[in-house]
Order: structure tokens, then C-alpha cells, then sequence
């Protein structure tokens, strides 16, 4: 009998305020959807963290003739300087996992591949281009090792570390992510005072039966329930449509728009989504029932 009542009410509840209803799970709905594509977007930063770091490498650019740094005093290095350097590389396994030296003719053929649009192409011969040491890392964190090594050795024009360069694109990254979180956590606010202001208005129509309940000795949690439980269901199903917003966003978005644009990176799986899922209808719900708590507090007093 009991449960029948709660349930009862929380039927009446609904229907006696459908319109704050409404405007609760779609506002629910809106806050949890960005907030989920917050906590997305910081997926996706550290997937491509992971498959262009494991990518990057050291660059050691050799002296030429057109080199006028102060390790290139000496003119365009030596074979016997070469070797030494490729030894002392050796040297340095397993932090150094990989180690290709490119001669110059390879280094114009990839500059011409990556500026084919460009006209500096025809300002560029092969013997402008130095030759380099290209070196993986088996910890790109690492870089500082190999950068004191050879930095300003005769024959060493400059140490280049990639690292450098994606640690710039994935803080434009982050910030776009801070920026999607503070917009997800002023919705979250709203979505809150929302509830609050729509428990108000319920404890207030029906301050009758809790008045009655309270004469009869029913429990301030027994009280609450029924309120608990409308609150609860609408921000279910605010995460519900949340959820439906985030596999739309995965489907149209990211597989059907990026991922076919931006081959050369990784993007996320379905697995970062349903891993992100339970976090809405738990942020939703949380936040949904503890703003009616706090707001029937003050309808609970004797």
C-alpha cells in the first residue's frame, strides 16, 4: 500500500506540474548533453595524445654548407663526426627506440611532398636541406636526455623535439574543453535552480497531503519520496535524451564527418561514450535529488 501511494503521487505530481516537468528534462537534458560532450572532447584529447606521442620524434639536424650556427664553425660535418653520433644514439637504448638517418635528397622529397601547393618549392634546392637523425623515443617525455647531449656539438646544427610543436595544438585543445566544462557547469546551475524552483511550487500546491502526513506520523523521508522520485525520473530522462544527443554527436560528428576529414589522427570509440553514459544519469540524478532535498526541508518542519 505504501508503495502504491508513492507511486501514486508521483504520478499526480507529474501531471498536476507538467509544463516544470517539461522545462526541468529539457533542461536536464541540454546541461548533461554538454557536459557529456565536455568530458568527450577531453577523451578525445588524450586518444590523439596517445597516438601522436607515440609518434613523435627527435630531430638531429646535421651541418651543411649553408649552416652559419656556432657549432657549424667547422663547414658541413664529417663522416667520422656522423658516426659518433650515430654510435652515441646507440648508446642510449632502450630510451632511444628507433633511429633513421635521412640524407638530403629524402629530406627534399619530403618537403616537396608537404609544400606541393606552395611556390617555395622552386626557391629550395636538395643541398639547401640538411641531413638529420630522426630518433623515437620510447619515452617522448624523455627529450631533455638527448637534447643535452647533442645541442651545440660541432657538427650539430639543431635538436628538434615534435613534442614541442602538438604541445601547443593540445593546449588550444584544452582550452576549447575549459571553455565546453564552464558552459556545461553554468547549464548544471541553471538545471539546479530549476528543480529547486519547481519543488517549490509542488511542496507548495500540496502542502495540504504533507501537512495531513505529518499529523498521522509519516516520516520527513516518507514525505520526500514522492518529490524525490519526481525529481529523479525527469532527470532520467533528461540524461536519457542527453545520451541520444552524445551518439548522435558520435555517429554524424565524429564518424561521418571528422574521422573521414582528418585521417591522420585517431579519434574516439564507442567505448569513451558508453564510458561517459552512467556518469550523466548519475551527475543528473545526484544533482536532481539532492536540490529537491535541500529545497523540502523547509516544508518538513514541525
Amino acid at each position: 500500500m505504501q508503495t502504491r501511494f508513492v507511486f501514486s503521487e508521483v504520478g499526480n505530481g507529474l501531471r498536476r506540474n507538467l509544463t516544470m516537468t517539461v522545462a526541468v528534462i529539457i533542461t536536464v537534458g541540454v546541461s548533461l548533453a554538454l557536459f557529456g560532450v565536455s568530458l568527450l572532447v577531453r577523451s578525445q584529447v588524450d586518444t590523439m595524445k596517445d597516438f601522436w606521442y607515440d609518434k613523435v620524434e627527435v630531430s638531429i639536424f646535421l651541418c651543411n654548407d649553408n649552416s652559419e650556427t656556432a657549432s657549424c664553425a667547422g663547414g658541413k660535418i664529417t663522416e667520422a663526426q656522423k658516426e659518433q653520433i650515430q654510435a652515441d644514439l646507440e648508446s642510449l637504448k632502450p630510451l632511444v627506440q628507433e633511429i633513421y638517418f635521412e640524407t638530403q635528397q629524402e629530406a627534399y622529397d619530403r618537403f616537396i611532398v608537404q609544400y606541393r601547393n606552395s611556390p617555395i618549392i622552386d626557391s629550395v634546392t636538395v643541398e639547401a636541406l640538411p641531413e638529420s637523425f630522426r630518433v623515437k623515443l620510447s619515452d617522448p617525455t624523455q627529450y631533455d636526455i638527448v637534447a643535452s647531449a647533442f645541442e651545440g656539438r660541432p657538427g650539430v646544427e639543431q635538436v628538434n623535439d615534435q613534442r614541442q610543436f602538438l604541445e601547443k595544438f593540445f593546449q588550444l585543445l584544452g582550452g576549447l574543453q575549459a571553455i565546453a566544462l564552464v558552459i556545461a557547469l553554468a547549464m548544471l546551475v541553471v538545471t539546479v535552480l530549476l528543480i529547486v524552483n519547481t519543488m517549490r511550487v509542488a511542496a507548495f500546491s500540496r502542502r495540504r497531503e504533507t501537512g495531513i502526513m505529518r499529523l498521522v506520523g509519516a516520516s520527513n523521508f516518507y514525505i520526500q519520496l514522492p518529490f524525490l522520485a519526481e525529481a529523479a525520473i525527469a532527470a532520467a530522462v533528461g540524461a536519457t535524451i542527453a545520451t541520444g544527443g552524445l551518439v548522435l554527436v558520435k555517429i554524424f560528428v565524429i564518424d561521418r564527418v571528422l574521422a573521414p576529414a582528418f585521417q591522420f589522427t585517431a579519434f574516439v570509440g564507442w567505448e569513451a561514450v558508453w564510458a561517459i553514459v552512467p556518469i550523466l544519469f548519475l551527475t543528473g540524478i545526484a544533482l536532481a535529488c539532492l536540490a529537491a532535498f535541500l529545497t523540502l526541508r523547509k516544508y518538513l518542519r514541525v
